[in-house]
C-alpha cells in the first residue's frame, strides 16, 4: 500500500472507525479489479449489438410451469413509483425480481429500503446511469452506451456495490439500460460476477403499452418465460394490464418465481 493510502487509512480509523477502513479496502479492491478487466478486454472488437447478444439469459431454461416476473426502475428525470403495482404483487404473494437503477435509489431511498426488506422481492442491478452495455459506445433509442471496458465496469459494478452497501446483499444479476449489449460487454459483466438477464416476454415495451396490450403480452408467457416490465411509471398502464394478466396466468397453472430459484449466479471474478 502506498504511503498516502496508509495515511488515509490511519486518519479514517481515528475519525470514522473501522467502517471507513473497510470502504477504503473495498475501493482498492475495486480499482484492482477494474484494471484487470481493462487489461483483459481492451482492444477486443464486438460483432453483436442486440437484446440477445451471446451470453444474455432470456429464459429460465426449464420445462417447469414457472414464470419469472422482472420489473425495472430506470431512474429517469420523469419517473416515479408505481405503488399500486407493487402493492398488488404483495397482496397476491407474487414474487418478482426488481432491477433498480442507482438514480432511482437516490430519488426513493425509503421506498428502496422497504422493497429490499421484503423477502418477496429480489433486488438486482439496473446500472448506475441506465446506459446500454457496450465497449465502443454503441447507441440505441437515442441513448449513448458505455464507451470502453472501463466504463462497463463503472456502470455495472458501482451500482452493484451501492446496493450491497445499502442492503447487505450484492446483486447476482444485471440488466442494462434498454437491455441492449454487445458480446464483449456481456463477457465483462460475467467476469464481474453477474449473469446478464434479458427477457422472452416484452411485457410493456418500455411502459408504452396500454393495459390491453400489456395483458395480451403477459398471456403469451410459456414455461420458463422471463417477463420484463416497469414499476417506475405509475401514470402508465403497466400496472393495470399486469393486474388483469397475473390471475389468468395463475388459472393456467403457472407459478411465479424469482430468478435465483432457477438461475445460478456466475462465479465472482478474483
Amino acid at each position: 500500500m502506498k504511503k498516502t493510502s496508509t495515511i488515509a487509512l490511519l486518519a479514517s480509523v481515528c475519525f470514522f472507525g473501522m467502517q471507513a477502513v473497510e470502504l477504503l479496502f473495498e475501493q482498492e479492491t475495486y480499482e484492482k479489479l477494474k484494471a484487470k478487466i481493462v487489461t483483459q478486454f481492451e482492444g477486443k472488437v464486438p460483432y453483436e449489438w442486440s437484446e440477445t447478444a451471446t451470453g444474455v439469459v432470456s429464459t429460465l431454461g426449464t420445462s417447469d410451469k414457472v414464470i419469472a416476473l422482472t420489473c425495472d426502475a430506470c431512474g429517469s428525470k420523469t419517473d416515479g413509483y408505481d405503488k399500486e403495482l407493487i402493492d398488488f404483487l404483495i397482496k397476491e404473494n407474487v414474487p418478482a425480481t426488481l432491477f433498480i437503477n442507482a438514480r432511482w435509489i437516490d430519488k426513493n431511498p425509503t421506498i428502496f429500503k422497504e422493497l429490499a426488506a421484503n423477502p418477496l422481492f429480489e433486488i438486482e442491478s439496473h446500472g448506475m446511469e441506465h446506459k446500454p452495455c457496450s465497449v465502443n459506445g454503441n447507441s440505441i433509442y437515442g441513448l449513448q452506451g458505455t464507451k470502453s471496458p472501463a466504463e462497463v465496469v463503472d456502470e455495472v459494478e458501482k451500482n452493484g456495490l451501492k446496493i450491497a452497501l445499502l442492503t447487505g446483499r450484492k446483486p447476482k444479476y444485471y440488466r442494462s439500460g434498454t437491455a441492449f449489449y454487445d458480446e464483449v460487454a456481456v463477457q465483462i459483466v460475467s467476469e464481474l460476477g453477474y449473469k446478464v438477464i434479458g427477457f422472452s416476454v416484452l411485457g410493456d415495451k418500455g411502459a408504452t403499452l396500454n393495459a390491453n396490450e400489456v395483458e395480451k403480452a403477459f398471456l403469451t408467457s410459456e414455461n420458463g418465460s422471463i417477463i420484463i416490465c416497469h414499476f417506475n411509471r405509475p401514470e402508465k398502464e403497466t400496472g393495470a394490464g399486469l393486474r388483469r394478466a397475473i390471475p389468468k396466468l395463475k388459472e393456467k397453472g403457472f407459478t411465479f418465481v424469482k430468478l435465483e430459484e432457477y438461475l445460478s449466479p456466475t462465479s465472482l471474478a478474483t
